[in-house]
């Protein structure tokens, strides 16, 4: 399983997060930038477990995108998530 690690410090605003999230997770150039988009997408990943650092930093769209992020591991059993930051 491949492991990525994203710094949530690189999502300050939905722009910055969708060019973030598009450039890490090698998403295609036709990605939406949106949340439906990235659950679509978060749905269809080859096995992978992405490592959080930082969400305390993140503002509301931010949270929403996590909210999405764990929808999406709901669908896709080959998406695991880790919060490091959280005990």
């Amino acid at each position: 399983m491949r492991t990525i690690r994203l710094d949530c410090r690189q999502m300050e605003d939905r722009e910055r997060l969708h060019a973030y999230l598009a450039q890490t997770l090698e998403f295609p150039s036709w990605y939406g930038r949106n949340l439906d988009a990235l659950f679509d997408l978060l749905c269809d990943l080859l096995p992978v477990r992405l490592i959080f650092d930082h969400t305390e930093v993140l503002e509301a769209y931010g949270q929403a995108a996590l909210e999405t992020f764990r929808d999406a591991a709901k669908s896709n059993p080959g998406l695991e998530l880790v919060f490091e930051d959280q005990a």
